[in-house]
């Protein structure tokens, strides 16, 4: 600008001098754009900090995993396979995340099938008792048995449980067995997918 200013003042003419930079500056950030986007993603992070190293996160891209390290333009991910994934801080920026270990545990939220000939009352509580036995889950807050859906062929239970984030898929992987288990012990049938065929001669 004072370089403009100066030879205006020495009665060159400008105009040209101006248009050149205005078309350098704008390929300039148009090449740019997407570093420009990553480092305000970036630096929108490190401010707000939505996320630490060491949470596991997972962004609406699709993308989950332990945060390892986050930089001015990317965040690096481990994944449950030890996959290093790199993402630009501006998509993840501008991505819905869940932390899952901010609040310092977890809760299991899975759904298990049964028939309609089954005494609801009766399979809540053996599940509730393979919660109970279960050596990883919280007493508090309470876990829960709940009814939650009235499927065609089948009756949705849900089993809701916390435990601490170290032992979550330890607590997770034991309960599916541990109902299954319970479940049959009690001659409580597990539904499966069924299709009903009408023949009509």
């Amino acid at each position: 600008m004072l370089f403009i200013v100066v030879i205006s003042q020495m009665g060159v003419q400008t105009s040209a001098f101006i248009a050149v930079i205005g078309a350098a500056g704008l390929a300039i950030g148009l090449s740019l754009q997407g570093s420009l986007a990553n480092f305000a993603g970036g630096v929108l992070i490190l401010l707000f900090k939505p996320f630490r190293v060491g949470d596991y996160i997972s962004s609406s891209s699709g993308v989950d995993g332990t945060v390892r390290l986050i930089d001015i333009f990317n965040t690096k991910l481990v994944t449950s396979q030890n996959q290093l994934v790199i993402i630009p801080n501006g998509e993840l920026s501008n991505s819905n995340i869940t932390n899952y270990t901010e609040l310092g545990s977890r809760r299991t939220w899975f759904d298990i099938s049964v028939s309609y000939s089954t005494n609801l009352k009766l399979a809540k509580s053996v599940l509730m008792r393979a919660v109970e036995n279960n050596p990883y889950a919280f007493k508090d807050p309470v876990p829960e048995v709940v009814v939650t859906s009235l499927n065609d062929n089948s009756i949705n239970l849900s089993v809701r449980v916390s435990a601490t984030n170290a032992d979550f898929w330890k607590m997770h992987e034991q309960l599916l067995i541990e109902c299954k288990f319970a479940l049959e012990s009690a001659g409580i049938e597990v539904a499966l997918p069924q299709t009903a065929l009408f023949l009509k001669k």
